[in-house]
């Protein structure tokens, strides 16, 4: 990567491109809030709108049968992605509505009081917040796998926290905050073993391994496209299909019933029940596309490429001595992803991440929706460089140039502001 190439050409993705071609510089490495798009991803989705708007499963005219095929075909382009059948993936708004599905529509119906549900304290809020409200309305209590302060999480800590007394497990596939991947087979294994529901958050894992649910033996999985190249406002809640047949809909309304009467409904199957109202098509066609292009890529080649950028990324942030790293070190054997945190010391990551910004390199800021994790390790905010396929070796050393020579200009940049 010497040469600053990426693994996905810049010019397939039209804002780098024009970057790159002699717009504002940018180096943007805030891909795990969002991935930039590819041409054929627009493309694909302004096809949908100019030649084939209809809307799926309604008229039968031949515009709207185009729709429904349309739009069936990414679902069955999606499953095959995840090693799914279409019958188990229903398309959602993104992976926040798959989980709350999951956790106040299959779970908090089943579970009582004096049950558990257990969760990693890696989670988004995504996978935190509606568990809560499936506690308190069931009378179920939350028990946390706890990781080391690198966010590493151990076999005796998944045998402390999941028992007899556990109904449900709910975990992140990759830490938004620390890039750490928690063993995800172990944690179903054990999960099944106390006859307990596996539930998968896979939204910032998605992108950057391969996913397949059936040799997990998940029960539940979620994921957003706009993570994976895709569109905003698209998403994906996998189930067993046994499952997803016991799961009332969170969304009710037209297009997902099998009859209506004054005072009762009964539900379509699945995945339709699960897709009330008129469907984000485009979006589901702009998500088929991005899996499409990242299989053309393949992920073999998109680990061996993240995976170096992640080590120089780490290495060259260890190295700095104003900067204080969060997660496994660079010599830490620790799985992880290329999702990196770090503090300037002294100075408030809003202040660095606004340096940096002016220096045209785009990371976050924040507590990431991961408030628990942040008190875990020790920080209020950090803040967090994530890769892509897209990234080059020249944005890390932007980066690292720019955290280098930030601390000064931040302390200047917050002192102005007081005045």
């Amino acid at each position: 990567m010497a040469d600053g190439r990426a693994c996905a050409p810049l010019e397939d993705f039209p804002l780098l491109a024009a970057h790159a071609a002699g717009g504002p510089p940018l180096a943007y490495l805030d891909n795990a809030a969002t991935t930039q798009k590819p041409s054929c991803v627009l493309d694909a989705m302004d096809d949908f709108y100019r030649t084939a708007c209809g809307n799926p499963h309604r008229s039968a005219h031949a515009l709207a049968a185009a729709a429904t095929r349309t739009y069936e075909d990414a679902r069955s382009t999606v499953a095959r992605f995840i090693g799914a059948s279409p019958e188990e993936t229903a398309f959602t708004s993104g992976a926040t509505h798959a989980l709350n599905t999951v956790a106040l529509c299959y779970c908090a119906e089943r579970l009582e009081p004096g049950d558990e549900i257990a969760l990693t304290l890696l989670e988004h809020h995504s996978n935190l917040v509606p568990w809560q409200t499936a506690a308190r309305l069931s009378g179920a209590r939350l028990s946390f796998i706890v990781p080391d302060r690198d966010g590493v999480v151990s076999d005796d800590e998944i045998d402390r926290a999941i028992g007899t007394r556990t109904r449900v497990v709910a975990f992140t596939g990759m830490s938004n905050v620390l890039g750490t991947v928690p063993p995800v087979k172990r944690i179903i294994e054990a999960a099944h073993a106390c006859g307990a529901v596996a539930v998968l958050d896979c939204a910032q894992s998605i992108a950057h391994e391969p996913l397949d649910v059936h040799d997990l033996d998940v029960d539940f999985a979620a994921f957003s496209g706009h993570k994976l190249y895709g569109p905003m406002g698209i998403g994906v809640l996998y189930g067993k299909r046994r499952l997803l047949e016991e799961t009332p809909p969170l969304l009710r309304g037209g297009g997902m019933v099998e009859a209506v009467f004054e005072r009762a409904s009964s539900f379509d199957g699945t995945p339709g029940r699960f897709e009330a109202g008129t469907q984000n098509v485009a979006g589901a066609v702009g998500l088929a596309e991005a899996v499409r292009y990242l299989d053309r890529i393949g992920f073999d080649a998109v680990r061996a490429h993240e995976r170096e950028l992640t080590r120089a990324l780490v290495s060259g942030l260890d190295s700095i001595p104003s900067v204080r790293l969060y997660g496994p070190g660079p010599n830490a054997e620790t799985p992880r992803g290329g999702i990196v945190s770090f503090n300037v010391k002294g100075v408030g990551a809003a202040e660095v991440a606004h340096v940096l910004d002016r220096r045209g390199v785009a990371v976050r800021a924040g507590a990431h929706c991961a408030q628990p994790l942040l008190r875990h390790i020790g920080a209020e905010a950090v803040c967090r460089a994530s890769i892509a396929a897209y990234t080059t070796m020249h944005d890390i050393d932007r980066l690292l140039e720019a955290v280098e020579s930030s601390r000064n200009e931040a302390v200047a940049l917050a002192t102005s502001r007081m005045l």
